[in-house]
């Protein structure tokens, strides 16, 4: 379980995060909306401990990553992949050099059994045929899912999504969707999912959250969530619809 309790951070007078917390259970597929700069990455950086949280503390399986030593907090970040915006590969390497990157600088397996490990995972994401190409050759989508092999190079517990379909095609969005759901089906991993994308909470969420104001609003299934008298659907989904109709309006 990660368990978030009591956190704020501020980038001196701007508060991001407001007494955020927050249950991921194991095997859950949650997922957070909110606007767009409204601290969902902010809040999946604390949880890793790229940036530090003011406040609080985050529980990653009982431990306190946010007191954690050095040599505690790698530990621990093992457990954990992240997906960043835009899949975040390196453009000098080519797709293996990517995904084995972090095997190879840990330097926690010969190279037959990274490579072994390394086609799983592209197997796994429909990309091993790619296994040459460097990331100028692929497409956003296909970006993105070698971001999820390397993710998952680890074996992580936890798999955190930084806006996976963010500037994805229809189609491309689809795949990293179904692609999040089969990650949970077949390897039972717990996903954090933080977009403003209401397709891809729609489809995957199992817990869907509203970050709003800094704090967590509300915390609904998705089987109330979307419904039109839900809080998250008039504060979040309704805003949509109303610009929609403004602008219907104007012509």
């Amino acid at each position: 379980m990660i368990r978030i309790s009591n956190v704020h951070k501020s980038f001196e007078t701007n508060k991001v995060l407001d007494n955020i917390s927050l249950d991921i259970e194991d095997a859950d597929t949650f997922v957070i909306v909110g606007k767009s700069g409204i601290g969902k990455s902010v809040l999946l950086k604390c949880i890793t401990r790229l940036i530090d949280a003011d406040t609080g503390i985050i529980y990653i399986d009982d431990e306190d990553i946010t007191a954690a030593s050095r040599n505690d907090l790698l530990r621990i970040r093992w457990k954990i992949g992240m997906v960043l915006q835009e899949g975040a590969l390196f453009d000098s390497m080519n797709v293996f050099e990517n995904v084995a990157f972090p095997l190879i600088y840990h330097k926690l397996a010969p190279m037959n059994e990274i490579r072994k490990k390394v086609f799983r995972f592209l197997d796994l994401v429909e990309m091993s045929e790619f296994v040459h190409s460097f990331p100028a050759e692929l497409s956003g989508g296909m970006k993105r899912k070698v971001s999820l092999a390397r993710a998952m190079i680890m074996e992580p517990k936890y798999l955190l999504y930084d806006e996976p379909t963010s500037g994805l095609d229809p189609e491309s969005a689809g795949i990293v969707e179904s692609l999040i759901l089969k990650l949970k089906q077949e390897l039972k991993i717990t996903s954090l999912i933080v977009t403003h994308d209401i397709d891809l909470a729609k489809y995957v969420g199992e817990k869907i959250a509203l970050l709003e104001n800094g704090t967590i609003t509300t915390i609904m299934t998705k089987e109330t969530a979307f419904l039109p008298t839900s809080v998250i659907y008039k504060h979040f989904i309704s805003n949509r619809e109303r610009v929609h109709k403004n602008n219907e309006n104007q012509f």
